[in-house]
This record gives C-alpha cells, sequence and structure tokens, in this order.
C-alpha cells in the first residue's frame, strides 16, 4: 500500500510538474517585465500604467511563438523534406503517410461516408467501409465507386472498387464507425450522425 502510495504521489507530481513549471516562467516574465517597465515609466514619465507588464508579456510570447514558427519550425519542416526527396523509398513513404494523415485532419476529409457492402451477389457477407471517391471517370464503367475497408486491430486497409448496387450508406458517425472497424466490432457504436 506504502508503494502505491508513493507511485501515486510521483505520477501526480510528472502532471503536474509540467503545468507549474510554465505558470512559474510566465509568473516570473510578468514581475520581471512588469517591474522594468514601471520602474521606467516613473523615472522618464513620473507614471505608472497597471496591466502594463500583462500586454508586453502577451505579445512577448507571441513574438516567441512567431520566431519559433518561421525561424525554427518551418526551415526544419523544409530541410527535413529536401532529405526525404533525396531517398526515393522514403519520399513514396512520407508522401503515402502525408496523404493518409490529411485523410483524416485536412481540409478533405475522405472517411466521412461509411457505408456497408454487399462482397458478392451470390452471398450474404457484407463488409463495412468508407467511399473515399465517387467520381471515377477513368473506369470504362460509370457505375462503382472507391471504397477503403479498414482493416481491424490494424492501421492499414484496402481499396475496392464497388458497385453503386452493392452500397448502403449508413447513418452513423464516420468517427465511430472508423473505431468499430479498427476495434473488429468490439467497441459500441452510436447511431448519432456526425456533423461534418
Amino acid at each position: 500500500m506504502k508503494n502505491k502510495l508513493v507511485s501515486y504521489f510521483l505520477q501526480g507530481l510528472l502532471y503536474i510538474a509540467p503545468i507549474s513549471i510554465v505558470i512559474y516562467i510566465v509568473y516570473a516574465l510578468f514581475n520581471f517585465m512588469d517591474n522594468i517597465l514601471q520602474n521606467l515609466l516613473i523615472e522618464f514619465f513620473g507614471i505608472k500604467i497597471p496591466g502594463l507588464g500583462l500586454l508586453i508579456l502577451v505579445i512577448f510570447i507571441m513574438f516567441i511563438g512567431f520566431v519559433g514558427k518561421t525561424i525554427i519550425a518551418d526551415p526544419l519542416k523544409k530541410l527535413f523534406k529536401t532529405i526525404i526527396e533525396k531517398v526515393p523509398f522514403l519520399k513514396f513513404i512520407y508522401a503515402a503517410f502525408d496523404d493518409l494523415i490529411a485523410v483524416f485532419v485536412g481540409k478533405d476529409k475522405k472517411f466521412n461516408k461509411p457505408v456497408l457492402v454487399k462482397m458478392n451477389r451470390d452471398s450474404d457477407i457484407e463488409k463495412l467501409g468508407f467511399i473515399t471517391e465517387d467520381n471515377l471517370d477513368f473506369l470504362p464503367e460509370n457505375d462503382k465507386v472507391a471504397v477503403y475497408f479498414p482493416h481491424s486491430y490494424n492501421f492499414s486497409g484496402e481499396l475496392f472498387i464497388v458497385p453503386k448496387a452493392n452500397i448502403t450508406p449508413l447513418d452513423v458517425k464516420s468517427s465511430e464507425m472508423m473505431k468499430f472497424i479498427v476495434s473488429g466490432g468490439v467497441t459500441g457504436i452510436s447511431k448519432d450522425k456526425e456533423t461534418e
């Protein structure tokens, strides 16, 4: 019991430490800037402006964010992409992974049309998936759509070209459907429609 209590105490410290450090640094910076500014204002103008230190601190933090993004983060991303593009195999993997991430969180989300697909007209076997492309003009038959079937317990899947007649749209949240499929049907599924 004693070991568990010590373990919980240490875990609590681990959770609290980052927040406490950030709060302390912000507070120390505020005091430092406010003291310097107030002393300068009193010395040169004979006035004191309450809250000026807070305003300067907010501007300073925004400036650090701007510098971090433009001078550190963006150049590092460009350097990383340049290195990746020089190695053909890595370039292929990175591009596919980047596209996959964009599908989930980008502007053009693709996994937002959950469907039930009859896999064979002579069988009652059906699979759950997502329509990823409605327009397949490059195919000779235009009554088909692209459906992605995620694998259970894995972050992979297969793409099938399926006749539209075999598709049944489902009125469920796409995120719930993805969890249901990836978990192998273990998680429950809500029937509330997702707001896109």
